[in-house]
């Protein structure tokens, strides 16, 4: 699907795209709440994920020079136990709990909010593999990042694609967390978190440990007013020990 050969670089050509395995769900899915948004940060660009130009299925395809000021809308898919641990093509190792994607075109690495037209929900993940090399499928998603912003069940879901910029010295965006609950039990707080999934859309739930303590966050929220308002709903629900925090 993604494991493409490159014209200069025979040793990546015994690949995961060749293989026969049935792509899907892990068996026992590991919670993704906990699972962060990638960090965008300047690396030098992929040894091995950026020639000018590949081949897959007959169709050549050229790889951007830039990331800078890309924008897409389409259709995202995602992948997931087929290729988990196996070598995506920049070399780096597909982990499908981390927060990562396959692009056809752009510079690896590059990093990408995608926003889920559907909720609204938005994530940003590392460009670190080539694909799907379908052609009404725009970015194929890791299973944490699709099961963030929401397609998994589904299996695809309509989206825009906006690179981040790292060119710029800007730093980026703070925004608006809400946290919900600190429990002693991860048990507990997962338990609050599927109740939560009915009530906080279009928002992201995370789970973070902090010196042995599960803490229930809720977001990015972009602005003061959509955070208070989504505070208030949730006191009403009965969370009376929500706070906002700034990240």
């Amino acid at each position: 699907m993604r494991k493409m050969v490159f014209f200069f670089l025979p040793m990546i050509t015994a690949c995961s795209y060749q293989t026969t395995q049935v792509d899907g769900l892990p068996e026992a899915p590991k919670p993704v709440s906990h699972v962060k948004n990638a960090v965008p940060k300047k690396e030098p660009l992929s040894r091995y994920g950026n020639p000018a130009q590949y081949k897959v299925k007959g169709q050549t395809y050229h790889v951007l020079k830039t990331a800078k000021n890309y924008e897409e809308q389409g259709i995202a898919s995602w992948y997931g136990t087929k290729f988990h641990n196996k070598r995506t093509s920049s070399g780096e190792t597909y982990d499908m709990y981390q927060m990562t994607a396959a692009h056809k075109t752009l510079p690896l690495p590059s990093y990408v909010e995608v926003t889920n037209l559907d909720n609204d929900r938005r994530i940003v993940v590392k460009v670190n593999d080539r694909g799907p090399f379908h052609s009404d499928r725009i970015i194929d998603l890791s299973y944490a990042a699709a099961k963030k912003l929401g397609i998994i069940s589904k299996g695809t879901g309509h989206v825009t694609l906006k690179t981040i910029n790292l060119d710029s010295n800007t730093p980026l965006k703070n925004h608006y967390y809400l946290q919900v609950g600190a429990f002693s039990q991860s048990r507990n707080a997962e338990n609050i978190i599927e109740k939560l999934e009915r009530t906080v859309t279009p928002y992201s739930i995370n789970l973070e440990e902090q010196n042995n303590t599960y803490l229930v966050q809720v977001g990015p929220i972009e602005n003061l007013q959509s955070s208070q308002t989504l505070k208030s709903k949730l006191q009403i629900k009965g969370y009376t020990q929500v706070f906002s925090l700034i990240k």
